[in-house]
């Protein structure tokens, strides 16, 4: 199936995608502010900048999107009928770099959580794991 937009269209849709300050990462923002936790956010001092920084626990959360980082067995996590070997590419790399950087974040003392897009469903659930991560 050919794409129904221009280069130019689809160009500009994409990089419209944003990094930092997504609706799942908000939402766990405002729960490990809710649950009486105070972070710093993308310390470019880490490795991979990790979206929350709870730096007297020594602990770092990813909130990672499915589709982009490739989360394991997730129906968010398919692959565009196009362009495979661009796509492929993408992710391997996109997978490749969270790997180092979680392993050179574990090498400093840093306890890691990644959280997937798709676990934003059940507040609750969210909660008990956060908690559980940082106590």
């Amino acid at each position: 199936m050919t794409d129904v937009l221009t280069k130019e269209q689809r160009s500009r849709c994409m990089s419209m995608i944003k990094g930092k300050d997504t609706k799942p990462e908000l939402l766990v923002r405002s729960l490990a502010h809710r649950l009486g936790y105070r972070f710093r956010l993308h310390s470019s001092s880490l490795p991979g900048k990790p979206d929350l920084v709870f730096p007297k626990h020594q602990k770092v959360i990813f909130v990672h999107g499915c589709f982009w980082h490739r989360h394991p067995r997730c129906r968010f996590a398919t692959t565009p009928a196009t362009r495979k070997k661009f796509w492929q590419k993408k992710f391997d790399e996109n997978v490749a770099r969270d790997r180092k950087n979680i392993r050179e974040l574990k090498r400093l003392g840093w306890s890691v959580l990644i959280i997937w897009e798709c676990e934003m469903n059940s507040v609750e659930d969210l909660a008990s794991k956060i908690l559980s991560f940082l106590d």
